[in-house]
């Protein structure tokens, strides 16, 4: 993170991808089967592009599923030494510059498996990480994982920049009234006042946004919309940007 930015108010972002055995942004980004990783001539991994963003990912490196031409259900079966391994080699044989010269990225998001194992920790043993934002859905057993992340990210020295509330609610197309599907977001509320936590915003359940990330296509990047629940998602997501953006500066 490069706080006096030489590339203004908007930063150069990179994405990468630490959920070894569930690896989801070749999915996500578009770039499922699409090339191996390019390597430099010193040896060090170049990110795959696509929408503008260099990203990596353990997808990209894994082999081919047997009498398949796809590595797409290839599974990923390690033990905990063999991961921390995958993680420091994500974190420090990538290359993010874009050119010789280039001073690399301003802003590095790192996409996390649930639950506080082996990934987590080695990332915040062998890196200074500027925050974390944990997200939630607003069930109860959801919320037993966030205090546990919030516990596990203050034992390892990671700020966190905030909790934001996925799939808080679903605009009935109808009557155009809000419904909470999976319970009231009261629960999440408490839970960050008692933790003393900012909430970052609270998302609506947009079916559009699961319909773009299956073409792997970021909602934001898919068109806008002229319903109100849909650009009300997109609105809060530029709002949680900025505030992450502004804390870390």
């Amino acid at each position: 993170m490069h706080p006096n930015s030489p590339y203004g108010e908007r930063p150069r972002v990179g994405v990468l991808d630490l959920d070894i055995f569930g690896p989801s942004i070749p999915k996500l980004m578009g770039l499922e089967n699409i090339e191996e990783p390019q390597l430099t001539s010193s040896g060090a991994i170049v990110p795959l592009r696509n929408h503008g963003l260099p990203c990596m990912s353990m997808g990209f490196l894994l082999p081919k599923a047997a009498g398949s031409d796809s590595n797409v259900d290839t599974p990923v079966v390690w033990r905990g030494l063999m991961v921390q391994k995958a993680v420091q080699q994500l974190l420090f044989d990538v290359d993010w510059r874009g050119s010789e010269g280039d001073a690399g990225l301003d802003l590095l998001v790192i996409d996390m498996p649930p639950g506080t194992g082996d990934v987590p920790l080695t990332l915040g043993q062998l890196v200074n990480v500027d925050g974390a934002v944990i997200v939630s859905t607003p069930q109860d057993v959801a919320l037993t994982d966030v205090r546990k992340g919030v516990s596990m990210f203050q034992k390892i020295n990671v700020p966190i920049l905030g909790l934001l509330l996925n799939q808080a609610y679903f605009v009935c197309p109808s009557c155009t009234e809000p419904h909470h599907l999976f319970g009231s977001p009261d629960s999440f509320r408490s839970t960050a006042g008692r933790l003393g936590v900012d909430v970052l915003g609270e998302l609506p359940l947009v079916p559009a946004v699961s319909q773009s990330s299956d073409r792997g296509i970021p909602y934001a990047l898919a068109g806008r919309s002229t319903s109100d629940a849909n650009d009300g998602w997109n609105k809060l997501m530029d709002d949680v940007a900025a505030k992450v953006w502004q804390t870390l500066r």
